[in-house]
């Protein structure tokens, strides 16, 4: 498991508070043979369409000594999600 970022516990607390339920910390995914983990996975009903809504959670600080390095690895994390 990946080190976990700085602000970790306060986007899951946030999270809580906005009444969506922690379902994976972190969220380990199979997609297309490649397993992935995101930070947090949360879900929350909605009571009007009486369905799951759910989403996946990337945090980043950019803390490093490089803001640069930083974002091109966060963006390399996030195309490697997006390729087939």
């Amino acid at each position: 498991m990946a080190a976990r970022d700085l602000f970790h516990e306060a986007v899951k607390a946030a999270l809580q508070k906005e009444q969506w339920i922690i379902t994976g910390d972190p969220l380990k995914l199979d997609v297309g043979g490649t397993k992935l983990e995101i930070d947090l996975g949360a879900e929350r009903l909605l009571a009007a369409e009486r369905q799951g809504e759910k989403i996946a959670v990337e945090i980043k600080s950019f803390l490093g000594d490089s803001p640069l390095t930083d974002y091109h690895a966060a963006l390399g994390q996030f195309l490697n999600m997006d390729s087939p």
